[in-house]
């Protein structure tokens, strides 16, 4: 039995017979793990986790989610939608989110300017693992304001009511929104093959199918490697998707010969050309019978694993990445695309863009993201999610290009050599990668005419704010919310330095 009190909060943890009890500013928690059952309530929530077989349990404020995770394949849903949840297409379990879950838990806080104290908002529970965590202001991923000092009770009500945090520019042009949505991905299984829409296709797609399309916005995004990262973006050169369809019989089978023999002929002379017989091909693909598909995906796997079983070379088929995507979605026609899309492979620090009508799907890795605020996405495999398979293929960009050309550059700063600037073509977003060296043991995080959003990647720190009513201090997790104009004094306490991520809008 052990007593500890810090700061008005007291826990008693106990560990005879496997129980823990812990009491926290009213709030009791019980957790009892032979058997490995979780219960904790704590400030009127209520989490019950269960994980013998994989599956986990968790209701929050209303909210009920299900979670199974056996075989890296995971299914949620919540009626509750918070920063940190998990919203991917699967429950992937990878590095930043296994090892980070249980800092942003204790660390994520939102501190706007002027406001009398931290503003935290606990993004899961410690024991459950993160594949994917909002920062930010959606309706349907708003971060929660937890001091009660506080009137507002999210920071999307807390902008709302303080839209000059915003920055004068970013106020008027954005109607008093929040412009970005920032988030950190943790992929493992990879996610759906999709892309999203202009702005008018957005209003029109929210329009009809509001269940499906939740706003009117767009949603171009940016993914920034923290690890090694892995993804599928825009068509592949044509001469590369010819090649396929003469290596991959099963493949040309679904497309059918009067379609390949059009792109076989197609000439980089007349992009129109191209672009069309791409169309072609691909949307031929995309809407064959599923009972057709799926009969040449199974021969198309029984002879690659053939042939990895003899030693010999697949990479002229994909191999390596078909079994993959297959082990991961057996009988799924999204296995296909790779024959189609490029595979792009970053680096930590590297990134891609991925505009409006983009192709693309995440495959594994650990990445920030960035994008406009709206959760539109049509999907059209790889997913158990709702697809929409004639949407996606009437919307994308045809145009062929290089995996080369989907790496998008980072600027180093003339001002301050630790910033490196991800400055997109749309003006919702930038995103700032700063690295502060172990050298540097005093540094500042200069104001901008936005908002921004801060993550801390690496290291700690101890800020100080002329807004913030105490010290903040900062570690692996921590999330800041910024407001316009405001600059914060970083007292680094890490020997390592720090990597931090700052999303903000520079118009």
């Amino acid at each position: 039995m052990g007593i500890s009190y810090s700061l008005g909060r007291m826990w008693i943890p106990c560990s005879l017979g496997g129980m823990w009890i812990s009491y926290s500013w009213g709030g009791m928690g019980i957790f009892y793990s032979p058997g490995r059952m979780w219960i904790s309530y704590s400030l009127g929530r209520m989490w019950i986790s269960y994980s013998r077989g994989g599956m986990w349990i968790t209701y929050s404020l209303g909210g009920m989610g299900i979670s199974y995770s056996r075989g890296g394949m995971g299914i949620s849903n919540s009626l509750e939608r918070r920063a940190g949840e998990a919203r991917c297409d699967s429950a992937p379990e990878g590095a930043f989110g296994r090892i980070n879950c249980q800092a942003a838990s204790r660390n994520a806080q939102v501190i706007p300017a002027g406001s009398p104290a931290l503003v935290h908002h606990p993004c899961v529970h410690p024991s459950v693992c993160v594949p994917q965590l909002w920062m930010g202001a959606h309706p349907r991923g708003d971060a929660v304001i937890r001091d009660n000092r506080i009137p507002q009770k999210t920071l999307g009500q807390w902008i709302s009511d303080n839209p000059a945090c915003l920055g004068a520019k970013v106020k008027d042009t954005f109607q008093g929104h929040l412009p970005f949505l920032f988030k950190v991905l943790s992929i493992n299984t990879a996610l759906s093959i999709q892309a999203h829409p202009s702005k008018e296709l957005a209003a029109k797609l929210h329009t009809q199918f509001p269940e499906h399309y939740p706003d009117a916005n767009h949603k171009p995004e940016m993914a920034i490697a923290l690890t090694p990262f892995e993804g599928l973006c825009g068509f592949r050169p044509v001469a590369e998707i010819v090649s396929f369809l003469q290596s991959v019989p099963e493949l040309r089978a679904l497309i059918g010969e009067v379609a390949v023999e059009q792109l076989e002929r197609s000439g980089s002379d007349d992009p129109r050309g191209v672009a069309a017989a791409l169309r072609v091909c691909f949307t031929r693909l995309m809407k064959s019978e599923k009972k057709l598909f799926v009969d040449q995906l199974n021969m198309l796997v029984k002879r690659i694993s053939q042939e990895v079983a003899e030693g010999k070379d697949t990479s002229g088929s994909n191999g390596d990445l078909l079994l993959r995507l297959h082990s991961q979605y057996p009988g799924d026609i999204g296995c296909f695309t790779i024959y189609f899309l490029n595979l792009v492979r970053l680096e930590p620090g590297e990134a891609m863009f991925l505009g409006a009508n983009e192709p693309h799907a995440y495959l594994h890795g650990d990445c920030v993201e960035c994008m406009a605020c709206s959760d539109n996405t049509v999907r059209a495999g790889l997913t158990p999610k709702f697809i929409d398979v004639l949407t996606l293929c009437e919307m994308l960009n045809y145009t062929p290009a290089p995996s080369s050309s989907k790496i998008f550059p980072a600027a180093q700063s003339q001002l301050d050599p630790n910033v490196y600037l991800y400055d997109p073509p749309v003006p919702d977003f930038a995103i700032m990668r700063i690295e502060i060296p172990s050298s540097i043991k005093l540094y500042l995080l200069s104001a901008v005419d936005s908002a921004s959003i801060l993550l801390v990647v690496q290291g700690a720190a101890v800020g100080t704010s002329t807004a913030a009513a105490s010290e903040i201090p900062l570690c692996r997790g921590s999330v800041l919310f910024i407001s316009a104009n405001e600059s914060i004094s970083l007292q680094l306490s890490s020997p390592d330095g720090m990597l931090l991520f700052r999303a903000c809008c520079l118009l």
